[in-house]
């Protein structure tokens, strides 16, 4: 069985609602990155020495890292449209998925950072603030990122653009985003996997 290593809330979340979409057998391991130990005792730098989430055990016990790819190597296990199969489609779903790690993910990591100045963090929330504003116009007329069809880059978006809230990144005028927000939380898979995390009552 696959085996997700994940903390709450974090970018694990994305891989784990594709997980849940993709109705694929799992189990889930909690891990503590400030300690980094995971829920049954184990030293998670021994599993993963990067010391992050998500890391996910397949049955051969091989270890595959880093959200994007793991949330493909699910996507691919099933037929349907987490992630397209190949085509202009398929590329379309990774070039939101490179966008949202390169762009949204990573300057919402600085944000995270205490020994960033005030200053600092404030040109890079006007930035981050600028990228969502053009993901908003990109989401006019579109229940997902591309289209009508749900994939893994909508489940990393949702994870990514819930962020805001802790950074106070004001994000409630963009309205295509909210509604897009509202629409993926919707989800049964979604709303699964938060509750799994403690992050939504049952």
């Amino acid at each position: 069985m696959l085996k997700l290593y994940f903390s709450p809330g974090a970018c694990s979340l994305a891989p784990h609602i594709a997980l849940r979409e993709a109705e694929l057998p799992f189990a889930l391991e909690r891990v503590d990155i400030k300690g980094r130990t995971t829920a049954s005792g184990a030293d998670f730098l021994a599993i993963n020495p990067k010391g992050q989430v998500p890391v996910l055990e397949l049955p051969d016990g091989q270890r595959l890292t880093e959200g994007p790819v793991i949330a493909q190597y699910v996507g691919d296990r099933i037929a349907g449209g987490l992630v397209p199969a190949a085509g202009l489609e398929r590329y379309r779903v990774l070039e939101w998925q490179n966008y949202i790690t390169s762009e949204l993910h990573k300057t919402f990591s600085a944000l995270f950072n205490p020994q960033l100045d005030a200053a600092a963090k404030a040109t890079l929330a006007a930035a981050l603030r600028r990228k969502f504003a053009w993901v908003d116009g990109e989401l006019a007329g579109r229940d997902f990122l591309t289209g009508r069809v749900f994939t893994v880059a909508d489940a990393y978006l949702f994870v990514v653009a819930g962020w805001a809230r802790h950074v106070a990144l004001d994000l409630a005028d963009l309205a295509h985003l909210q509604a897009f927000l509202a629409r993926v939380a919707a989800r049964p898979a979604v709303r699964a996997a938060m509750q799994a995390e403690g992050l939504l009552a049952a």
